[in-house]
C-alpha cells in the first residue's frame, strides 16, 4: 500500500439512482508513471468510461448512452529545491453513440508545488475542467498534511480527503470532490431542436475503502452522497434547452485494480 504506483490496471462499476434517472457507469483505465531523472517524473492515464441513463416514465428518454475516452499525461519537474512546476494535458473525446472529430476537446493544468516542510506541501495553479459540467479555466489549490505514519490529510478545491491506513492491507478514505462532465449528442433532440450537449454536475462525499487482497490485486468499495447533481441539455451556446430535475441521490461503487 506504501509503495509507489509505477502501473496499475482498473475496472470500476458505480450506481447513482435519483428521483427521475439512474446513471449506472463502468470505467476501465490503465496508468503508468516513469521517473524521467532525478528531478522530473511523467505519469500517463488512459480511460473509457461508459454511462447508462435509466428514467421513470414521465422522462424523456431519448438519451441512453454516454461515453468518454480520455488520456491524462502530466509532467512533473523540480525548478528550485522543494519547489515543482506539474503540467498535465488531457485530451477528451466526450460523444453519444458515434464518435467524431468534433468530440474532441482539450482539458489541462499547470500547478506550482512547494514542500514547505517534511509533512507540508502546498499547491497552487489553474485548470481547464469539465468539473462544474461545461469546460472553463478555474483555480486549484490544495494543501496536504501528512498527520503521521498511518495517516494524511488533503485539504483544496476541487478536491479534499483524509485517509488512514490501519496495517499494509487496509486503507480508509474520506473524500469530498466537485466532479461533472459534458456529452455531445449524435443529432438534435426532439424535446428541443437546439439541444446539441448533455451535461451533469455535483459535489460528492463519499466513504471509500481499498483492500490489498492478494499481492499486487486491490479491490476498492465506494459509498456516498451527490449533492447540487444537475443533469441538463444545452444548445450550441450553452444555454440550457431542458433541465431534468434530477435532485440528489447516493452513490455506491466497487473496482478491482491491478498495480506494481
Amino acid at each position: 500500500m506504501k509503495a509507489q504506483e509505477k502501473f496499475s490496471v482498473n475496472v470500476d462499476l458505480k450506481t447513482e439512482p435519483t428521483d427521475k434517472v439512474d446513471f449506472n457507469e463502468t470505467n476501465a483505465g490503465v496508468f503508468f508513471s516513469r521517473t524521467i531523472s532525478s528531478k522530473s517524473s511523467i505519469k500517463n492515464t488512459l480511460s473509457y468510461t461508459n454511462l447508462n441513463l435509466s428514467y421513470d416514465k414521465d422522462s424523456f428518454k431519448s438519451i441512453d448512452q454516454l461515453r468518454q475516452i480520455q488520456d491524462k499525461f502530466e509532467f512533473s519537474h523540480e525548478i528550485l529545491n522543494a519547489v515543482k512546476l506539474i503540467f498535465s494535458l488531457t485530451p477528451t473525446a466526450n460523444f453519444q453513440h458515434n464518435l467524431d472529430f468534433s468530440d474532441l476537446s482539450l482539458l489541462g493544468s499547470f500547478e506550482i508545488s512547494r514542500q514547505l516542510n517534511s509533512k507540508t506541501t502546498l499547491n497552487i495553479g489553474a485548470s481547464r475542467t469539465a468539473i462544474f459540467g461545461n469546460p472553463k479555466f478555474l483555480p486549484v489549490a490544495s494543501l496536504n498534511y501528512k498527520i503521521n505514519e498511518n495517516a494524511n490529510l488533503l485539504v483544496g478545491f476541487p478536491d479534499s480527503k483524509i485517509s488512514y491506513s490501519n496495517n499494509i492491507r487496509n486503507k480508509f478514505s474520506l473524500n469530498n470532490s466537485f466532479n461533472g462532465n459534458f456529452y455531445n449528442l449524435d443529432v438534435q433532440n426532439n424535446i428541443n431542436n437546439n439541444a446539441v450537449k448533455a451535461v451533469l454536475s455535483q459535489m460528492t462525499t463519499s466513504f471509500e475503502y481499498e483492500r490489498n487482497v492478494e499481492k499486487n490485486w486491490f479491490l476498492n468499495f465506494k459509498a456516498g452522497y451527490n449533492f447540487d447533481k444537475k443533469y441538463k441539455l444545452t444548445d450550441s451556446k450553452d444555454h440550457i434547452v431542458h433541465d431534468y430535475n434530477i435532485g440528489n441521490g447516493y452513490v455506491l461503487g466497487i473496482g478491482i485494480k491491478y498495480k506494481q
